[in-house]
């Protein structure tokens, strides 16, 4: 199996990002039937490693993902995730806060859902909309957003530091296929559940959402938490990729399978 160049999609720390410059369509130049092969191998792989992981019990590992509408966040947790235990494994969505969240600091909510060891959690969306839609809307003032990158460095250092693997993944397309995607849910009543109009405003400020994405992958990539951006248009790049990712970092853990308490030879089922 071909060792993916996925460090070329990793955000080294300091290093400044324009989305602009960053492909949305790059395929590495693989071949997509041997890619899907590979991909089946890695999910097999994924899944054996999630069991150990929970088995083990003593690491925890956090998934973030982040992307524009149409980015393909909801794609990605089926496909790449389909081989994971639901029971070692939940996925939390970060909609508007409510009122009590609102009266708490902007990480409070998002502490609470961090993976017990043993698990993997997926944030679909994230704390990171603290510093993406609170900007682009001017909810607080930007001093108090600007502050929220250090706030979440900090925050995802103490993760790590208490035993979460962190893994940040921004799945990178462009306006065009946005558009695309966008019309197709239009175009599909099976699809208009996941339509709001409120979608096409949103779309409107695209130019601020790229400035924002630019300055949270800039900021907010660590050693302890990288993003990678991953050009999400061709899903089987994508989802190769991402597996590709989570498979070297899990086997990187050097997890074991806790020995027995007991003598196992010496018991005798009857």
């Amino acid at each position: 199996m071909a060792k993916p160049d996925y460090d070329a999609c990793r955000i080294k720390p300091g290093q400044k990002v324009r989305l602009s410059q960053w492909p949305t369509d790059d395929d590495g130049g693989r071949d997509k039937d041997q890619t899907e092969a590979e991909f089946d191998a890695l999910s097999r792989r994924l899944g054996e490693l999630q069991e150990l992981l929970y088995a083990e019990g003593k690491h925890a590992l956090l998934v973030v993902l982040q992307a524009t509408d149409t980015g393909g966040k909801d794609s990605t947790i089926r496909k790449v995730f389909a081989p994971v235990n639901p029971q070692g494994c939940s996925v939390v969505s970060f909609k508007a806060p409510t009122g009590l969240e609102l009266r708490h600091d902007f990480l409070w909510r998002v502490h609470a859902q961090a993976p017990a060891r043993g698990m993997i959690v997926i944030f679909n969306r994230s704390h990171y909309e603290d510093v993406l839609v609170v900007r682009v809307k001017d909810l607080v003032p930007e001093k108090r957003w600007r502050a929220r990158y250090e706030h979440i460095n900090s925050f995802e250092r103490l993760l790590r530091d208490e035993g979460t693997t962190i893994l940040k993944f921004f799945l990178h397309v462009s306006k065009d296929y946005q558009k695309q995607r966008l019309q197709q849910r239009l175009d599909r009543p099976d699809k208009w559940w996941k339509f709001e109009p409120a979608d096409l405003t949103e779309r409107q400020r695209w130019d601020e959402y790229q400035a924002a994405y630019d300055d949270m992958l800039s900021r907010c990539s660590t050693e302890y938490a990288p993003w990678y951006v991953i050009p999400a248009e061709k899903r089987w790049y994508r989802n190769w990729l991402i597996s590709s990712v989570l498979v070297d970092t899990l086997e990187g853990l050097n997890m074991s399978y806790p020995k027995a308490t007991f003598d196992p030879k010496s018991i005798v089922i009857r």
